[in-house]
């Protein structure tokens, strides 16, 4: 059975591996990867050690030492996740690819990038901008966290209406095992019907079955055009139910986001900035892009005319540097505002969302807990944020799993799952064991029983195994 302790001996040889410069062992380097985003004390465990590879081969030689040796593994990207997922619950050997940060090569004629996991997604973006072309992964946090990060998590982001979500723009991975062999899955080819697709399995398992150490990301052409339009309606339901109604009009945006109006009041007081129609206003932020100005021309009327006639308070192109800015200030707001809180992080069929928010919405006042609600609209994923504000520990732990039952339930009823793009991690794993398809999450337990024996890759994360890692 793996085990949590690393003794003196092991942190030598993992010095030998890596070099002792970067072997943590001291507590105040432990302590930032004693959690990720989720700042609730009850997901902030600390490892023993953090090791710091450089390489492949360094990674392989790590694992290994750690497999021979039984010692529980817990991969970490830049920590940004928001579900406890590179969390060391069960102590052991956290592997940090931090310093595995190149890009390897942009490929012009195949229209790829090669990359390691350590690289932020904002560089990525703008390494292949300067090429001309594009890389449509775009993670609200795509200034801090990494590719490789991305990829365990499969993370979605604003782009997913017209590009897809992280699985549609990895062509290709290498993965070390949980026994620190070394595969290669896919490559820079479009098409593959060799076998079964192994390089699915890793995209959003969350490092529970192996580690990424190189990504093959597809680009595409920069869009020449891009046009962001700022929709406000005085109801939420009104602002959500435009979605259909442009995508039935042939149009595929770029992004279709939304922010109720207690989520603008918030930001506009963390940015210190008057936001438009924060009296009363609900926002739909449509993103439009393509090859020629008259054609975003056309969506846009298009866009106003749809929007009025569903009741808009005001159609506007907006400034992107602002409007973008205040989505993605959404999270720092509510954290500003609330040291503790939880962000759920639902995803429902697209025309259910204006019910399910608006069912989702009474809880606030029965629970008198402030809810915020923001998400992308295009695709059914919705963020509710739950805040702590000034209750006592207890009285959180006691009303938050409340909360989360009703919240999950109306989910359940609409065909729904528990998390879009956060992922599971160790915050969601019960839950995912008591609202999961039950023939489903055994089909998920012999996955990781058959790649992880010694459930030694990040244990206590997504799913349950019987054999656990004890607590030493």
């Amino acid at each position: 059975m793996a085990k949590g302790t690393v003794s003196p001996e092991i942190i030598e040889e993992l010095k030998k591996i890596v070099g002792e410069k970067y072997v943590y062992t001291d507590k105040d380097k432990l302590e930032p990867y004693s959690h990720d985003e989720v700042t609730d004390p009850h997901y902030m465990k600390e490892a023993q050690v953090v090791v710091l590879p450089a390489s492949t081969e360094e990674v392989s030689k790590v694992v290994k030492l750690c497999y021979d040796n039984d010692i529980v593994m817990v991969p970490r990207a830049a920590g940004t996740g928001l579900a406890a997922g590179a969390v060391a619950i069960f102590g052991g050997v956290i592997i940090s690819i931090e310093r595995m940060n190149k890009i390897l090569e942009i490929d012009m004629d195949n229209m790829v990038c090669v990359t390691e996991p350590g690289v932020t997604t904002s560089v990525l973006q703008e390494e292949v901008k300067k090429k001309g072309l594009f890389y449509a992964g775009d993670p609200c946090s795509g200034d801090s966290c990494f590719i490789g990060g991305n990829v365990a998590t499969n993370a979605g982001g604003n782009r997913a209406v017209k590009y897809g979500v992280t699985r549609e723009q990895v062509m290709g991975l290498e993965v070390v095992t949980p026994s620190g062999e070394v595969v290669m899955l896919g490559g820079k080819f479009r098409k593959n019907a060799t076998g079964y697709m192994l390089m699915h399995l890793y995209i959003g398992s969350e490092g529970t079955l192996g580690i990424v150490t190189k990504v093959i990301v597809r680009l595409v052409a920069l869009p020449k055009y891009q046009m962001d339009l700022l929709a406000v309606f005085d109801t939420l339901d009104a602002a959500i139910a435009l979605t259909p109604k442009v995508m039935n009009a042939g149009i595929t945006p770029v992004c279709v986001e939304f922010m109720d109006n207690a989520s603008i009041k918030q930001v506009e007081i963390f940015l210190n900035e008057k936001l438009q129609h924060s009296d009363n206003g609900n926002y739909i932020i449509i993103q439009i892009a393509g090859d020629s100005e008259d054609v975003l021309d056309e969506q846009c009327e298009i866009i106003d005319e749809l929007a009025r006639k569903n009741n808009a308070l005001d159609v506007l192109v907006a400034n992107p540097a602002v409007i973008w800015k205040s989505r993605k200030a959404y999270l720092e707001a509510d954290r500003a505002r609330s040291l503790v809180f939880s962000m759920e992080d639902i995803v429902v069929p697209l025309t259910l969302i204006p019910e399910a928010v608006q069912l989702i919405s009474r809880l606030s006042d029965k629970y008198k807990v402030a809810m915020h609600c923001a998400g992308h609209a295009g695709d059914g994923n919705v963020h509710i944020d739950i805040l702590k504000d000034d209750r006592t520990q207890e009285e959180w732990e006691e009303m938050l799993p409340q909360i989360q039952g009703e919240i999950y339930e109306i989910v359940a009823r609409m065909g729904g799952r528990l998390s879009g793009e956060h992922g599971i991690g160790y915050k969601r794993e019960s839950l995912l064991e008591k609202y999961g398809n039950p023939i489903e999450l055994e089909l998920m337990k012999k996955v990781k029983r058959a790649l992880d024996p010694k459930n030694i890759m990040n244990p206590g994360k997504v799913i349950s195994i019987n054999d656990e890692v004890p607590v030493e």
